[in-house]
């Protein structure tokens, strides 16, 4: 019985029961509903159990007494109050144990009922227990997923009042950490994270990769202590089979870029000995378009940020836009991220491709829109400013009407471009064709003349050597394309 209680909990005590009695047990309320049973075999069930349970379970109530019993021509229905609080007096808002035994009832079933109520009891608070800790835990989680949506879709103040009811609150500046998890470790892992760093991260598990953990942390000095280590080499270094990847420092308003720049230094780690990598390629592209780029921005996305829709109940302009962030990084997997149905985000996908006037499934519009949210979102005096220019200001006016190629051919971009490109120069092949073939790996193969694994083996390995995330999104395709872009541009010129 204690065994039992210990391993298999309540289900089990009851199969077991329902051996012993060679009929049917189980749990019901005080009005009779029967919330746990268990029968000896399928065909063991009572035609009237239900009956005589209720007939029971209203008569123990109304008594008050500590046990009841019925008997029909066939069968005994015994009946014991759980959690009663003295000797005598049962708890008459508590679950009653119910055994249905064939006549004559066994020797001895009496007196192991009334033993087996204490342990099954216990058993029952232990359970309940776990399921209100179980909700508790989900409305956390939720919760935090909440405020990690907010920051990543440039919702700063919100965030932070949905932050304040939780801890820790909200650090600024941050680096943004992606810890890749084993099997089901990530509540482990979790616990690991809290520890390493005194519990100052905001940990929130990622609700669409299901093995991995964010988290957002306090973007201070590398070693505040002598000989401390930084919380994301702990975890490396403490949890044997995960793998980490960190951003670089910044803003609490950039937190999407952090996350990026984590999930990319995520691929390069998983090749390294340390399971641990920080992001190495700066800057951001929405950094190096300049006030012309903002420009080009606004322009683009203004009839998506004007949007006023027709119906109540339909998409605004915000929500778009949220959806489109939450698209490009996670490709089909923005259901999830969105908690909408892929129906729904298919239609929304529509509605912003006709607005805009792009078409969404070629990658050089997702590329456009891509980096038009970027610099949207990034300040605009954190640009590289425009080089000098003589004559008239007007010509920063037609450089933004020229669309994106006059945003690409930019000196500042041209230098990003080269150093985006720089570790793969005079071997970009499998990266131009991946390109051209809108991001698709079958395609690519074909034109490449090889197999699809033969085409995977090569861009897995051009992840390790750009430290770039191309195979899982959030990818670095769109980054890719305006590099590519801007060098035969630049080629052509």
């Amino acid at each position: 019985m204690h065994r039992l209680t210990r391993t298999g909990g309540t289900a089990e005590l009851l199969r077991w029961l329902a051996g012993r009695a060679e009929g049917w047990a189980g749990l019901v309320g005080p009005d009779g509903t029967v919330l746990h049973a268990a029968a000896r075999t399928a065909g063991a069930m009572v035609p009237d159990v239900a009956g005589l349970v209720a007939e029971g379970a209203s008569a123990l109530t109304e008594r008050g007494v500590q046990a009841y019993s019925v008997d029909t021509g066939a069968y005994t229905a015994l009946l014991f109050p759980l959690g009663g609080s003295s000797p005598g007096v049962g708890d008459l808002g508590a679950p009653v144990l119910a055994v249905v035994t064939p006549r004559p009832m066994a020797a001895g079933l009496a007196t192991l009922l009334a033993d087996v109520v204490l342990p099954l009891s216990l058993c029952l608070q232990a359970e309940t227990l776990e399921r209100k800790r179980r909700r508790v835990d989900l409305a956390e989680s939720r919760g935090r997923e909440a405020v990690l949506h907010l920051l990543m879709t440039g919702q700063l103040s919100i965030a932070q009042q949905v932050a304040g009811a939780l801890r820790p609150r909200l650090p600024d500046p941050v680096r943004v950490c992606v810890v890749e998890c084993s099997g089901g470790g990530r509540d482990e892992v979790a616990r690991v994270c809290a520890d390493a760093d005194g519990g100052r991260s905001w940990i929130v598990r990622c609700p669409v990769y299901a093995r991995h953990l964010i988290l957002v942390m306090p973007a201070e000095a590398e070693t505040p202590e002598p000989g401390a280590v930084p919380p994301d080499e702990t975890v490396a270094a403490r949890v044997g089979d995960c793998v980490v990847g960190v951003s670089e420092p910044v803003p609490l308003a950039d937190t999407a870029t952090g996350y990026r720049q984590a999930f990319h230094a995520l691929a390069a780690a998983r090749e390294l000995a340390t399971r641990h990598a920080r992001f190495g390629v700066s800057p951001d592209s929405a950094l190096v378009v300049g006030p012309a780029g903002h420009r080009w921005a606004d322009e683009l996305l203004n009839p998506l940020l004007t949007h006023v829709p027709r119906r109540a109940q339909d998409p605004g302009s915000q929500e778009l836009l949220a959806t489109a962030a939450s698209w490009l990084a996670f490709s089909s997997h923005a259901t999830e991220h969105l908690k909408v149905h892929r129906n729904t985000l298919a239609a929304r996908l529509r509605l912003i491709g006709e607005l805009l006037g792009l078409d969404l499934h070629r990658l050089a519009d997702q590329a456009a829109l891509d980096l038009a949210l970027r610099v949207r979102s990034t300040p605009a005096p954190a640009c590289t400013p425009e080089p000098a220019q003589s004559g008239s200001s007007a010509s920063g006016t037609s450089e933004a009407a020229g669309g994106l190629d006059a945003i690409l051919v930019r000196p500042a971009v041209r230098d990003w471009a080269d150093q985006q490109l720089a570790p793969v120069l005079g071997a970009e092949e499998t990266l131009r064709t991946w390109v051209r073939c809108e991001g698709r790996i079958g395609p690519a193969a074909a034109e490449l003349g090889i197999s699809v694994p033969g085409a995977r083996k090569r861009l897995t390995r051009l992840e390790t050597v750009l430290q770039r995330s191309l195979l899982r999104p959030p990818s670095a395709r769109y980054d890719l394309w305006l590099a590519l872009r801007s060098r035969d541009l630049a080629a052509a010129a």
